[in-house]
């Protein structure tokens, strides 16, 4: 190659790393330069938290200072965004109001992170009021509460969607009868995760329900508790990958539904279905017969796995009555026989004899079987060392 022509060739490869280290730098510096913090709360700039969800730009920060924010109610529409609040969690009332007609917080298609706020009291005109209205994007909702509304997270139908919830808690369902109000609705959506979370005291509606592809729910407490009336504790209406591990699932003695978990009963929606439940504790408070896991074989895709492993079911019912499926290292025991279970203290008795009756969880299609962790009260999760012989259901620690 001549000598003049290898020089120019160096040298527009030269130009050219220029220009792109000057753009990403510029990038950065627009970036940096463009993302604000916007602080509500009295004697802040904004006072309002709707008025700041409009003059947020993409990628800034919104922070929320402690107190009550009555019938603020917003649409939040930017790509990317952070909603915090600081320090004692803020309280956001519907008192009346509603955005859209759907929810106290509207999150319309982005990149959305929400740390530390508690929705209350959302109704609509439809009777499916939600404290977030989830229509597409990535939502990650952490440390953050829902009490009373007619739905705590609504998620809507967009199949690119993806919504993970981390250490928060859903309770309290109003007692209505033109709609069932769910805890935790999820729609046709790709992804759902939710890990730490504890939901309890739901009326007629289900407490957690997803129609998630994909669904990775662990170390939950999913327990309505004497006061609820709870339909399922966890409905996995259309299928899908599900991973059901190291949670706590309990119904009340007051619900009118036997069954706990409930796999397809609305018919397959995905190209995949499979479910794996392992390492859960099973709780029925009901004096008559419980399904701590119903399936509908008819309803699924026939290669459709069932994979049930080390889980521990306790009260007057069976985990495989009436399903079929792969089942190893399940243990059934009669009411009574956790610690107590009214001050949320489910670990079982006779602890040295049950470990015996456990399997490697081992993995499927990839993923781990084996808890990794556990609900810790009040909300979140505490990290578990492999014992050397494990217990069947989600409590491994206190012994």
């Amino acid at each position: 190659m001549p000598a003049n022509t290898a020089n120019r060739r160096a040298t527009t490869a030269g130009k050219s790393a220029r220009y792109v280290a000057t753009a990403v730098l510029a990038a950065i510096a627009c970036t940096s330069t463009h993302a604000d913090t916007l602080r509500v709360g009295p004697g802040e700039t904004f006072t309002r938290i709707a008025d700041a969800a409009k003059a947020a730009k993409d990628g800034d920060i919104v922070e929320i200072l402690p107190g009550e924010y009555r019938g603020d109610v917003a649409t939040w529409r930017q790509k990317k965004l952070l909603i915090r609040g600081i320090g004692e969690r803020p309280v956001l009332i519907a008192d009346g109001k509603i955005e859209q007609g759907k929810a106290i917080w509207v999150i319309a298609n982005g990149d959305i992170l929400i740390d530390n706020i508690e929705f209350r009291g959302a109704r609509a005109a439809d009777h499916n009021g939600a404290g977030i209205r989830f229509e597409r994007g990535r939502l990650e909702v952490r440390n953050s509460v829902f009490i009373d509304n007619q739905t705590g997270i609504l998620a809507a139908n967009f199949d690119d969607a993806e919504l993970i919830v981390r250490d928060s808690l859903f309770a309290q369902a109003p007692q209505q009868m033109q709609s069932l109000p769910h805890l935790l609705y999820v729609g046709r959506i790709a992804r759902f995760e939710v890990s730490g979370s504890r939901f309890h005291q739901g009326y007629r509606g289900h407490l957690l329900k997803s129609r998630a592809r994909y669904n990775d729910i662990r170390y939950n407490l999913l327990y309505d508790g004497p006061q609820g009336e709870a339909s399922y504790e966890l409905d996995l209406p259309n299928g899908g990958l599900a991973f059901v591990v190291g949670n706590i699932i309990g119904q009340s003695a007051a619900t009118q539904n036997p069954t706990i978990v409930a796999y397809g009963a609305e018919g397959n929606a995905w190209p995949e279905s499979a479910l794996y439940l392992a390492h859960n504790t099973l709780l029925s408070d009901r004096h008559t017969g419980t399904l701590f896991l119903r399936t509908w074989a008819d309803r699924l895709p026939a290669d459709a796995e069932i994979v049930g492993i080390n889980n521990l079911s306790v009260g007057l019912g069976s985990l495989t009555l009436i399903n079929g499926g792969d089942y190893r290292g399940n243990v059934p025991l009669p009411p009574g026989t956790l610690q107590d279970p009214d001050t949320l203290d489910f670990r079982p008795l006779g602890a040295s004899l049950l470990r015996h009756f456990t399997s490697a969880a081992g993995e499927a299609r990839g993923v781990s079987l084996q808890p990794e962790a556990e609900f810790a009260l009040p909300i979140g999760t505490r990290p578990l060392t492999p014992p050397e012989a494990w217990l069947p259901g989600a409590v491994q620690l206190g012994y």
